[in-house]
């Protein structure tokens, strides 16, 4: 069983499983909910209720850290990429993990999201506005390129104070390094990944140099500054660390989300048309949008001690894989899942994950998403794909690669 279990989980990365990966989850789910898995050398879970409980406990199951890593994977710190990552917040385990995020949380309270609103809501206004005027003719304008990533980037460029002229280089290396977090990366990458983390680490090195030298008003200079007491500061790696994780997290999936989301919308012709007739919708709109095509799509823990997961003895250290995206289409959680319908109001998925390592900013990802999705409603009611959707080649991190819009 679990032999056809991995044949199933090799076709997500085939182009019907980029393009549809759920009726392979729904597969997973039905037969082998919890199984061990020679692909991914590790246990995998499809069920909403046992993903959700290993990202609860984060004493049981901790992420993989470099700990770990020196134990299981001989070798690891001679790949940049992954040396990069294992350094970042979403890669440690407390006490560290509790320390930095402490260090980092006040930035994204519910509160100075909140401040954030007008300049994510003058962003949003930028991108659309130049969409408008290439679309003006009745041409079709890749969306992804032309207002996903320059959205994601200018919200967070401004946070954090990357110039924009530095956009699309930082897009690129982003792109490349969130290769590394799937479990079946094609070795043939691994050097072209492990280039871009250097570039993407030397990048900031030389940022933090410069906020030093000058300080400005953006969040890097604030987090050179910053103390939590009269002698609790933040280390410079700590700075630089936390700038990776913020700006390489805060707008990829954010804008892998929206790009599926927009995609649903308007392949469900019935739910744009809700959305463009009541903005109010877009809020809920968005909680369907990243329960039903989410951009994350799975994520790795280790059992810390012996542990049972229905009824299987999981040994310590053993590597678990939770499909988060299977999760958030299972029945027993979500009423009719593969109904797309942003009226629903059934709680939220996993999509920003749970417990300890919930997502710091999944606040200003909600906040930009909602912004955009209310702004496409009110001024292009007739927005329609023309011509060739691609998808990213990533399983664990589905987005568009092409999507092209016309109104």
């Amino acid at each position: 069983m679990s032999a056809a279990a991995d044949e199933a989980l090799l076709s997500l990365s085939t182009p019907a499983g980029l393009a549809d990966p759920y009726p392979i989850y729904a597969k997973l789910r039905e037969e082998t909910p919890v199984f061990r898995s020679e692909v991914y050398d590790g246990w995998v879970l499809s069920r909403f209720a046992d993903c959700q409980a290993v990202l609860a406990d984060g004493e049981t199951f901790r992420v993989l850290d470099a700990q770990w890593r020196d134990r299981h994977r001989p070798g690891w710190r001679d790949n940049p990429a992954m040396v990069l990552l294992t350094a970042l917040l979403p890669w440690k385990n407390p006490p560290e993990h509790t320390r930095e995020r402490r260090l980092l949380v006040r930035d994204f309270t519910v509160r100075r999201v909140q401040e954030l609103e007008p300049a994510v809501r003058r962003a949003a206004d930028r991108v659309l506005d130049r969409f408008a005027d290439a679309t003006a003719d009745g041409t079709a304008v890749e969306f992804v390129g032309t207002v996903l990533y320059p959205l994601g980037m200018a919200v967070i460029g401004d946070l954090v104070g990357v110039p924009e002229a530095d956009h699309d280089r930082l897009r690129r290396v982003t792109d490349l390094i969130g290769r590394q977090v799937n479990p079946a990366m094609p070795a043939e990458l691994r050097a072209e990944v492990d280039a871009a983390a250097v570039e993407f680490r030397a990048y900031f090195t030389e940022l933090i140099a410069q906020r030093r030298a000058e300080p400005r008003a953006d969040l890097t200079s604030a987090l050179l500054a910053r103390s939590t007491t009269e002698v609790e500061l933040m280390s410079e790696e700590e700075v630089l660390n936390s700038l990776l994780v913020l700006f390489g997290g805060g707008y990829e999936t954010t804008a892998g989300a929206l790009g599926n989301g927009i995609h649903a919308l308007l392949t469900h012709p019935e739910q744009f048309a809700l959305l463009a007739g009541d903005p109010g919708l877009a809020a809920g709109a968005v909680e369907e949008v990243l329960r039903w095509d989410g951009a994350a799509q799975m994520s790795q823990r280790a059992a810390a001690r012996p542990a049972v997961l229905d009824g299987r003895e999981v040994a310590a250290d053993e590597m678990v894989v939770v499909l988060g995206g299977a999760a958030n289409r299972d029945p027993a959680r979500f009423p009719d899942p593969d109904r797309f319908d942003v009226t629903r109001d059934a709680g939220r998925g996993l999509f920003f994950g749970h417990g300890l390592h919930l997502c710091l900013g999944a606040a200003l990802a909600r906040l930009e998403m909602t912004v955009l999705l209310e702004q496409l409603g009110k001024r292009f009611p007739t927005l329609r794909i023309e011509g060739d959707v691609v998808r990213r080649p990533n399983p664990a991190l589905r987005g568009m690669a092409a999507l092209p819009l016309t109104r």
